[in-house]
């Protein structure tokens, strides 16, 4: 086993995969910017190194700076999370090359899988569904052609992206080369590779991914499913397992399970990986892509079946056999995740980065939080706005949901604004509790339902309110009216409601 591994990641995953090498008595190393010099991740490592300015492209995404941090500090490996360098074929092979194991898929696999076009390549001759699509990167004029012959509307996707970057719905011609170009320029930015492949849009799909791990000996295992379908701008925001159509349709696991299972074999993969698919109203499911790391998403699938993930990963990467079969696999109960970003739902969900004034953080009864900051910490604008990951779980999904709005209730980060709030009344409404997800779901919410309250608006009304009462109490107690007086005894949630 390892001595020293090195994170090449910050935040939330950074602290997330220092808890596990504590548990197995490795040593960590941290990397980080100078935004990043007093981060939650730097203070929690064994070992910490800089590795340049605030951009990422300057610092986090610089392939010799990370393998000189880890050769500076004798890891043996590195742990690159998700995000930054996690799918990049060039650090793995790097990592190789300077003699430091990569605790992920070998580059062969990343090059394969990573590229989306590829991967829908891999999922055809495995036998996997796939989207009407182009298999490779598509022009403008490409695009124009396929929209034309397929039919309106198409989705835009880069083909090295992830996480909702270089994405765009194009729903009429007139649209699409202005699309095209924004959306190359997105990618170009994000993952340095401009190109752009077309799929057929399917309309108000379930997203539902599996998770699958193998390792270096042919064993190869799915650990079930994830629903993520709660989406803003292609971006995942509420996750759950088991998704609440596989409570009704069971048969379809296992039938996802062993696609994912063919589609990673025939990558030569191992270690954990996810595959992603899109589900239609007829419960049809098509191939989408795989993501070759960590998913951010882990945690629930950790909640249903009990194991931890990223201990695997190390494990895996040092050589070790799975230590069950499929067979050994069960799934109890029922888990829920919340991404708590630092933004405003009110004003379109734009990133609001700045100093945390206060911080109060639930607890209580199988309640997991996954945090990269502290009370008194700045979140920079430089990086993802992801503060921390709540996951909960309970024997029904009821239950989680119930228990996830009694930790949000308990959630509280004050100087900047949070999702927290949205996140409480989405679990309130009735078609999430039925289960009723699609990708669109949060647009439909917001047209049907009236905008989210801003947590800064909250308290702009408390402080009035206050003033008003102790002016009313300064001119001998004449009493506020009912309304203020019930939100005053009954607090900040009742007046959210």
């Amino acid at each position: 086993m390892f001595r020293k591994v090195l994170i090449a990641n910050r935040g939330e995953i950074a602290v997330r995969v220092m808890r596990t090498l504590r548990e197995m008595s490795i040593a960590s190393v941290a990397v980080y910017s100078d935004a990043d010099r007093a981060s939650l991740h730097v203070r929690m490592a064994d070992e910490a190194e800089p590795v340049g300015p605030a951009p990422s492209s300057e610092s986090y995404l610089r392939i010799p700076r990370i393998v000189d941090a880890a050769r500076k500090h004798g890891a043996e490996a590195i742990h690159p999370g998700y995000g930054f360098l996690s799918e990049n074929a060039d650090f793995a092979a790097a990592c190789e090359d300077a003699g430091l194991v990569f605790i992920g898929p070998s580059a062969a696999s990343i090059r394969s899988m990573g590229s989306k076009t590829a991967a829908r390549q891999i999922a055809v001759a495995a036998g996997a569904p796939v989207a009407p699509g182009t298999d490779h990167g598509a022009t403008f004029e490409e695009a124009r052609e396929f929209a034309r012959t397929h039919g309106y509307p198409v989705l835009l996707k880069a083909v090295a992206g992830g996480g909702g970057k270089g994405m765009r719905r194009v729903d009429r011609d007139a649209d699409l080369e202005s699309a095209h170009r924004n959306a190359s320029s997105e990618a170009a930015s994000a993952f340095g590779n401009p190109e752009m492949y077309v799929e057929k849009l399917i309309e108000r799909p379930r997203h539902i991914e599996i998770q699958i791990l193998g390792d270096r000996h042919g064993n190869m295992v799915h650990l079930g499913e994830r629903e993520c379908s709660i989406q803003r701008r292609h971006q995942k925001v509420i996750e759950e397992c088991p998704s609440p159509l596989m409570a009704l349709y069971p048969e379809m696991r296992a039938a996802m399970g062993q696609a994912a299972v063919k589609a990673a074999r025939a990558a030569g993969y191992y270690n954990a990986g996810t595959v992603e698919f899109l589900v239609d109203a007829d419960r049809r499911f098509y191939f989408l892509e795989m993501n070759t790391r960590l998913q951010v998403e882990h945690p629930v699938t950790e909640l249903v079946t009990g194991l931890d993930l990223v201990k695997l990963q190390i494990e895996i990467a040092a050589g070790a056999k799975l230590p069950f079969t499929q067979d050994d696999i069960t799934w109890r109960g029922s888990a829920i995740e919340c991404r708590i970003y630092a933004e405003d739902p009110a004003n379109n969900f734009l990133p609001y980065p700045g100093k945390i004034t206060r911080l109060a953080e639930p607890s209580g009864p199988s309640v997991r939080l996954d945090s990269g900051v502290y009370e008194g910490w700045t979140v920079p604008m430089d990086y993802d706005p992801l503060l921390a990951k709540l996951a909960v779980w309970a024997p029904t999904r009821e239950h989680a949901v119930a228990r996830a709005g009694r930790a949000l209730s308990e959630y509280h980060v004050g100087g900047i604004r949070a999702n927290i709030g949205f996140f409480r009344q989405i679990l309130e409404d009735p078609e999430f509790r039925a289960g009723h997800l699609h990708t669109g779901f949060i647009e439909e919410f917001l047209q049907r339902t009236k905008a989210p309250v801003s947590p800064e608006d909250v308290d702009a009304v408390a402080a009035l309110v206050a003033a008003l009462h102790a002016s009313s109490q300064a001119n001998g107690g004449q009493s506020l009216p009912a309304a203020t007086s019930a939100w005053l005894t009954t607090g900040r949630g009742e007046f959210l409601r």
